[in-house]
């Protein structure tokens, strides 16, 4: 029988083995890129509301949230919505301040659903606005004010120049122990783009993942986590779970 401790050691070990697979991995990849045909990845929904994110990926964020407690959560791409409710839900339960919905596409529609859920709407801060712009900034730092305590997700317009200039934005807002999550870094190992993301302007070379690895090459406050990582297996984050290592 193992304690909790020596138990999330053999995790993590299994993890790292499993995360050297490269048969294994490519299985999974292949698995993902054919799935993602039928819209797979996006079948996952919140309190009614699509989440456009595989079930893992779900999963690592709550991780992260529970290990972390962030008083702010900062979703740069809104879609539709169910991430935010999701949130919304875990700081009900665990503690928090405001998650903060940044897109420059909200139909009222949308609005209206996702101000309808009682407390956890309460909790929902949405800007109408393109994430890198003067004023969306502003108006971040007006809710924050000084807090570091957050977690920053990436997940709007996927093209290199738009992420990496997303990274430079918003990562000093992050303190040591913090995250930001980049997300779809996996469009930069599709070997045949046309399978997924066809009406996109973003794909291998010009995608989250180029972005991110620009941005680490000059930035050394973040670092790979890579025990949360190699636990996925079926990922569209690789290399995109960021833990800020010094203020």
């Amino acid at each position: 029988m193992y304690t909790k401790k020596q138990f999330e050691k053999f995790l993590e070990e299994s993890g790292k083995k499993m995360s050297e697979d490269k048969n294994l991995n490519k299985k999974a990849l292949d698995l993902l890129v054919e799935a993602a045909e039928y819209n797979w990845i996006h079948q996952s929904k919140w309190l009614g509301e699509p989440m456009l994110n595989p079930a893992q990926d779900i999963m690592a964020r709550q991780e992260i949230i529970f290990q972390t407690k962030p008083d702010y959560i900062i979703e740069l791409g809104v879609a539709w919505g169910g991430t935010l409710l999701f949130y919304s839900t875990l700081m009900e339960i665990l503690g928090g301040k405001k998650i903060i919905g940044i897109d420059k596409f909200m139909p009222p529609d949308l609005v209206k659903r996702l101000k309808s859920n009682k407390k956890l709407s309460k909790r929902l801060v949405l800007i109408n606005g393109g994430s890198t712009e003067k004023e969306t900034l502003k108006k971040v730092r007006k809710i924050i004010g000084k807090n570091r305590k957050l977690l920053v997700i990436l997940d709007s317009n996927h093209t290199h120049e738009h992420v990496l200039r997303e990274l430079q934005l918003y990562s000093p807002l992050v303190g040591k122990g913090y995250y930001v999550i980049c997300d779809d870094t996996f469009v930069e190992n599709i070997k045949v783009p046309s399978k997924i993301n066809t009406d996109r302007p973003w794909g291998p070379g010009n995608n989250p993942e180029t972005a991110r690895r620009e941005f680490m090459k000059k930035n050394k406050r973040f670092k790979i986590d890579e025990i949360i990582e190699n636990k996925l297996l079926i990922s569209c984050n690789p290399n995109g779970y960021l833990r800020c290592i010094k203020n």
